[in-house]
């Protein structure tokens, strides 16, 4: 059974996870307009359409008490990016995933934000599982996943309007990552 929810941030070594602000729409039109940092999450997407996707993540927070964080770097106070516990309708499994800006990849943050996401999921939402859903050819997020302790369980689909992009699915259970976790301490 779920815990009461802890209060926001959430935080890490380097990080400061917390559900999104009004403040945090220009980092998230910036990663939204990136073609590298999107390639394997839908796309680019104008400032527009950015913006109703952001609103989508303040929606799932105040409606269903979860959604994506905002990604605070600790050293610079920038926003670089976005993680967490994610299940739009339709979805494959209870998911946590993550993006980072460009410059906020390869320092090891997609791990160190995801373990607390992961930890979050399990503790606070009860989640019994978790899911990656990771294109087959996004090798930088399978060597998270692998990171993470999480294994490939083979193709999965995502709903509409993502249906036809390619993914594999990858995940553990609780009782995986909890085991996982004592016997790294």
């Amino acid at each position: 059974m779920p815990v009461p929810f802890p209060s926001f941030p959430l935080e890490t070594d380097r990080l400061l996870l917390r559900p999104p602000l009004a403040q945090d729409f220009d980092a998230w039109a910036r990663f939204q307009a990136d073609p590298v940092v999107t390639r394997h999450l839908g796309g680019v997407q104008d400032r527009s359409t950015a913006w109703r996707t952001f609103c989508t993540q303040g929606g799932a927070w105040a409606l269903y008490g979860f959604g994506m964080f905002t990604v605070i770097e600790k050293a610079s106070g920038n926003c670089i990016g976005r993680l967490g516990p994610w299940r739009p309708e339709g979805w494959p499994g209870t998911e946590v995933g993550w993006g980072l800006l460009l410059e906020a990849q390869g320092k090891g943050y997609a791990v160190e934000g995801a373990t607390a996401a992961i930890d979050f999921a399990f503790a606070y939402l009860g989640w019994e599982e978790v899911i990656h859903c990771i294109a087959p050819e996004n090798l930088a997020s399978q060597k998270v996943a692998q990171a993470l302790g999480s294994a490939n369980r083979g193709p999965g689909q995502l709903p509409g309007p993502l249906a036809d992009k390619p993914i594999e699915i990858w995940g553990q259970t609780q009782a995986q990552w909890r085991a996982r976790r004592a016997a790294l301490a």
